[in-house]
């Protein structure tokens, strides 16, 4: 037997543990399917998922009417999901993350209205992706916004609508760029914000080579964070490119004890930084499914609670993501 299908059939860790996997996609691209059934069999491949929080990511959106009505079109697809697959053992899709252009400022609201009512209950927050950097090879995309995003005052206004309606936020930005998160964050003191991947972790390109440097300032960053009480975090994407680790792009090659060792500094950073009350899992699939798959990522993340609490594993895996985005 090789070491791909030994790694496939590692033996799952405390299988009983509940999860709610609080960040993945949905998408149907030339490249990549990646549907309700591509989710289910991750999520059924032997640990307890019991609950999904689907996240945006420019797929299924109108094909007309107002530009910026048409990313309603993902909520709709999302809570389409969800219906249909009420009988599965998950409940995919029971919170959803959608997108609105924040910089619309005020105008905004009848677009959260909007993925309100396509969400038929399952709506949760709107995400507005930041992440910025000079060098291409860090983007590896066509940019999706200019430099200080969560800075710019019409942003600002749009932000502040969403505390009308109830709504979370999730962040994405790069290491580099978590100082302009902690100023909105001190802005904004009552809005529940939950930052995505750990507060995006590099090490391609210019930042090859210089893993301990900025794990210092990452680390940094993440403490003026942290005195913030209304962030919260998402502990993974670190199965990305961006971040540098040597797994990319071997999915069947590592074990879930390797995994661990490699990212156990940033993760138990995290949590001892916010607290598990403020700490949640994620799986960021299919995207981190190119580091590893989703029974070993989540083995690497029951390894790195191996010296929790009961009550702090409960938090981590399942209770703090349910609870952030209100999910029943």
């Amino acid at each position: 037997m090789g070491i791909a299908r030994q790694l496939e059939e590692e033996e799952i860790l405390d299988p009983a543990l509940p999860i709610c996997d609080a960040h993945h996609h949905l998408w149907n691209r030339p490249d990549q399917r990646y549907l309700l059934d591509e989710f289910l069999a991750d999520a059924g491949s032997g640990h307890n998922v019991r609950c999904s929080v689907f996240v945006e990511w420019k797929s299924h959106y109108r094909e007309g009417g107002a530009v910026e009505m048409r990313p309603v079109g993902e909520t709709e697809f999302a809570a389409a999901v969800g219906d249909s697959g009420i009988r599965s053992p998950v409940a995919v899709c029971a919170g959803i993350v959608g997108y609105a252009d924040l910089l619309l400022g005020s105008a905004v609201a009848p677009v959260l209205e909007a993925h309100i009512v396509a969400g038929q209950g399952r709506f949760k927050g709107i995400r507005n992706v930041a992440t910025w950097d000079p060098d291409p090879q860090v983007l590896g995309s066509p940019i999706l916004c200019s430099p200080g995003l969560y800075r710019h005052a019409r942003f600002r206004e749009g932000f502040a609508v969403l505390a009308d309606y109830g709504l979370t936020f999730d962040a994405w930005v790069y290491q580099t760029q978590l100082d302009d998160l902690i100023d909105l964050a001190r802005r904004f003191p009552r809005q529940g914000i939950v930052l995505n991947h750990i507060g995006g972790v590099l090490g391609i390109g210019r930042y090859a080579g210089r893993r301990d440097e900025l794990f210092l300032s990452w680390l940094g960053a993440l403490h003026r964070l942290a005195q913030c009480p209304n962030v919260y975090i998402k502990l993974g994407g670190l199965g990305m490119r961006r971040s540098g680790f040597e797994f990319y792009g071997h999915a069947r090659d590592y074990s879930s004890d390797t995994i661990a060792a490699a990212w156990r500094p940033w993760i138990e950073a995290c949590i001892e930084k916010f607290g598990a009350e403020r700490c949640m899992f994620e799986s960021n699939f299919p995207v981190d499914g190119a580091s590893c798959s989703y029974r070993v990522l989540w083995n690497a993340f029951k390894r790195l609670m191996s010296g929790a609490s009961g009550s702090e594993k409960a938090l981590v895996l399942y209770h703090t993501a349910k609870t952030f985005y209100g999910i029943e």
